[in-house]
């Protein structure tokens, strides 16, 4: 939704359905599809499984390491890239975003790698957020020591996803982190 609030078309790939995705959605393989078609695009966002770097995962070995392949896949298309994931990732380099940049209640920390862009002038604010909201997992009004998990029924309204289920958004990055790269990728894309 970011990306498309900045001023792009948009089109989502993704292994399993996504029924409640706003945009043209392609259910495929999504390293494959960059193969096939990324040249056909102005840019290529990706967002590999995050699992296995994630603290929520339990056993990080369970599950694949997409991170590396997907980085060469971007790098061999030739076209301007962004790598979104949870801070533990292996990214190169680029920058972290939080919701208390944008004045969301989230604390939602995630590293940016981009072919074009490495820092930004944004810095967390936490002591404006107050006790932040975490969107994650299965939980919902149970409090951590850090965070309040709010009210699960509230995770699109905290996150700014309306059209997402709360499940939805525990997958997901807020809309206000992707419309501030997308206007930032306007301005690399014209420069």
């Amino acid at each position: 939704m970011g990306y498309h609030r900045a001023g792009f078309e948009i089109v989502g790939v993704d292994n399993k359905p996504q029924p409640n995705y706003p945009f043209t959605f392609i259910q495929a393989d999504a390293l494959d599809y960059v193969v096939e078609h990324g040249h056909q695009f102005d840019a290529i966002h990706a967002s590999p499984p995050c699992q296995r770097y994630s603290v929520m995962s339990r056993n990080h070995t369970d599950h694949p390491d997409l991170y590396a392949p997907t980085r060469e896949l971007l790098l061999a298309s030739g076209q301007p890239w962004i790598i979104e994931n949870v801070i533990g990732a292996p990214y190169g380099y680029g920058f972290v975003l939080c919701g208390s940049m944008f004045n969301l209640v989230v604390r939602r920390h995630r590293n940016f790698e981009t072919s074009w862009l490495h820092l930004m002038g944004l810095r967390c604010d936490h002591a404006k957020q107050g006790r932040p909201i975490t969107v994650t997992g299965h939980g919902g009004g149970v409090a951590s020591r850090h965070s309040d998990r709010g009210v699960k029924a509230e995770w699109p309204d905290y996150m700014g996803m309306a059209w997402a289920s709360p499940k939805e958004c525990t997958q997901a990055i807020p809309p206000a982190y992707t419309e501030y790269i997308g206007h930032e990728l306007i301005k690399a894309l014209k420069g």
